[in-house]
């Protein structure tokens, strides 16, 4: 016989009941020995017998089983014969050690390019650095990932690779396995699929292989892929907005991305800040492939998140232990990436984010004897539903924003009205409006009575628009509208209430409508009877064309609307719309431009001055958008009013904040939809 497992026993049949006495066979083995009756244990007779071995044959060694003629006699009463003519002998061979056999290591297979050296049918071995077996419908990518035990000592080469098993739950972490299969690319990264063999070989390790960013290439971390790695450094959460519905997290070296034309200017100088931040982070994503799924393992301290355990921009975590996948998330919207998974990687789990930005109880304290605010409202919308808002008072019928129904605008409210009450304004600029008129049921009615069923009856007031021009829809006939709050024992309104809605600024330049109309209001403050005057504006977006198409410097798409819009308000300013001729003027709102970009620079060349840069300076941020951080939101003073300011500050309740911590209950577990609402 060939081929004999270890582990075998020995059958031995005789043609006729016999009897066996004293050492009736004795086993020679070439590598474990000899082995006589003593040495086993004997079962069966008379016919046939089973030999069961104390010890087990070792691999790859030639066996002799002997029996013994004068040790075995049968039982019958025909005699003679009586005994056995002959001894008897007959030899068998154990299998040899699958485990010893040669194999191709997985740095092999996959070589130092971006595809698969090897392809087609392959063996090879090592021992699970990443667990991820179970199948689609548990969220996980059916396979497992396997790195070779000692590598080639080559940074070019991984030395771990995937197999696909199908969702079969086969192996353990620190299994060690030798598995055969045909290699391939799929999705980017190599693997091995259609499993024909795996042997467990017992257990064993490797020890992470470090890693630290910033990458040197688009395509370095290519040579991890597979590997299980560390990353010794500090690393910075730069954006959160996935980690809902997708269990991933964005992280950066150094410090938090921030936007390039935010810092430096469009161009050139754009694109290379680009460029370096596009090589200085990474994708940490959880186990699991699902969607939306429950508990979001990412939370602080190790622990999932929730709305008293959040996970803000600018956290830090260190020593990362993962394995480096190139895959998606799951769907399209989380594209094919490299990505660490730290959750089923050896010696890795849930990694321990460190609370580097606080979280803020009230907004830092800027002095001064009257405090002006600009706030994105986000889209407040007292009205709900496909197709019930109107695009003005008697527009036509448009869909609903926000809030989808009483629930969601109970829990978005009690957000945005505890929000202005902790920064207690005595004005408030606000973009992004439901643009429904000022009457008893009007979104800034209703915000306005909200507010002050905490604040005190009479504590804040709109400014009516429409009333004060005597124009119904003066803010324009788009879905959202800005508007001014103010507190009437405060400030008083004066002058005219004026509003830019002509065709110069609202299209700046391009064929159809783009920007907001702009609200202009002047206000003499009780207390010293001075007057300033509030510009509330919102600019074209970047997420959808205008005419001239992204010019490719950075700016994104529109910057030509918004610039010439920007030309036409601080033209339109100079010219004294209120009547009052006072020169301190705040402009406020949702410019959809970042610090350094042609908008803002126009508005500087006019006399204005960031002041939120000028206080705090070149880092600051009120937005987040593909992990880099930049303002969009501004307030900007005039010469004049620069020197009375006293001190500006940014209440980072929002952009810091995972997006799944919002208000919305879709897409939520019943127990998320408390545990992540504060």
């Amino acid at each position: 016989a060939a081929d004999v497992a270890p582990n075998s026993n020995v059958t031995f049949n005789f043609n006729e009941p016999v009897d066996v006495s004293g050492n009736w066979f004795q086993i020679n083995c070439s590598g474990s020995g000899v082995r006589n009756v003593a040495d086993t244990v004997v079962s069966g007779g008379p016919t046939s017998f089973t030999i069961n071995p104390n010890t087990d044959f070792v691999f790859s060694e030639s066996c002799t089983l002997t029996v013994y003629n004068a040790n075995v006699t049968d039982q019958d009463t025909n005699d003679p014969p009586d005994a056995m003519a002959f001894n008897y002998s007959s030899s068998f061979t154990v299998i040899a050690d699958v485990c010893a056999l040669p194999f191709t290591p997985a740095y092999a297979i996959q070589g130092s390019g971006l595809t698969a050296a090897i392809t087609g049918t392959v063996t090879t071995k090592g021992v699970i650095v990443g667990d991820y077996e179970l199948p689609a419908a548990n969220g996980q990518m059916r396979g497992y990932y396997l790195q070779d035990l000692s590598g080639d000592g080559d940074p070019a080469t991984s030395d771990g690779i995937f197999v696909f098993t199908g969702g079969v739950d086969t192996v353990s972490l620190g299994d060690v396995v030798r598995v055969t299969g045909t290699a391939s690319e799929y999705q980017g990264q190599t693997q091995i699929g259609s499993v024909t063999s795996a042997v467990n070989c017992g257990t064993g390790s490797v020890a992470p292989t470090p890693v630290t960013l910033p990458w040197a290439s688009a395509d370095d971390a290519e040579r991890y892929e597979g590997m299980l790695v560390s990353v010794p450094q500090t690393l910075y959460v730069t954006e959160h907005y996935q980690l809902g519905r997708f269990g991933e997290v964005l992280l950066s070296a150094t410090d938090r991305l921030y936007q390039p034309t935010n810092i430096v200017p469009p161009g050139a100088p754009a694109t290379a800040m680009q460029a370096f931040n596009d090589l200085s982070q990474i994708i940490v994503d959880d186990a699991d492939q699902n969607q939306n799924a429950d508990p979001i393992v990412f939370g602080r301290g190790g622990l999932p998140l929730s709305a008293s355990n959040t996970l803000r921009g600018g956290d830090t975590v260190t020593g990362l232990v993962g394995v480096m996948t190139y895959t998606w998330g799951g769907n399209a919207a989380s594209p094919n990436a490299y990505r660490i998974r730290p959750i089923n990687a050896l010696g890795g789990g849930a990694p321990n984010f460190q609370p580097a930005n606080p979280r803020p109880v009230a907004p830092a304290a800027v002095g001064g004897g009257l405090k002006v605010v600009g706030m994105n409202m986000l889209n407040y919308f007292n009205t709900f539903g496909i197709g019930n808002c109107t695009n003005g008072v008697g527009g036509a019928a448009t869909d609903c924003r926000g809030a989808e129904d009483a629930v969601e605008f109970a829990r978005q409210s009690d957000k945005i009205v505890n929000a202005i009450l902790l920064m207690n304004p005595d004005v408030l600029g606000m973009a992004e409006m439901e643009n429904d008129g000022y009457g008893s049921s009007s979104a800034i009615q209703d915000l306005v009575n909200k507010l002050n069923a905490i604040a005190g009856a009479g504590t804040y007031a709109f400014i009516d628009v429409d009333a004060n021009t005597a124009k119904v829809n003066a803010l324009g006939s788009d879905a959202i509208k800005v508007g001014l709050l103010y507190k009437p024992a405060s400030v008083t309104p004066v002058g005219l209430t004026s509003v830019l809605d002509t065709a110069a600024f609202v299209n700046g330049g391009d064929t159809s409508a783009r920007n907001r109309v702009s609200l202009l209001q002047a206000f003499k403050v009780k207390a010293t009877s001075e007057v300033f005057l509030a510009s509330i504006n919102h600019l074209k977006s970047k997420g959808s064309a205008c005419d001239i198409p992204d010019q490719g410097d950075g700016q994104s798409n529109c910057s030509i609307v918004r610039t010439n819009a920007a030309i036409e308000l601080a033209n339109w300013i100079a010219t004294d719309p209120t009547g009052t001729a006072d020169p301190d003027v705040i402009l406020l709102g949702d410019l959809n431009s970042y610090a350094m970009e042609d908008p803002i620079m126009a508005l500087q060349n006019a006399g204005f001055t960031n002041l939120v840069r000028h206080f705090g300076g070149d880092y600051t941020y009120s937005y987040v958008f593909d992990g880099q951080w930049g303002t969009l939101d501004y307030a900007l003073g005039s010469a004049a009013l620069l020197k009375q300011v006293s001190g500006v500050t940014e209440f980072h309740i929002n952009s810091d904040e995972p997006s799944v911590l919002d208000y919305n209950t879709n897409f939520k577990s019943a127990g998320q939809i408390t545990s992540l609402y504060n």
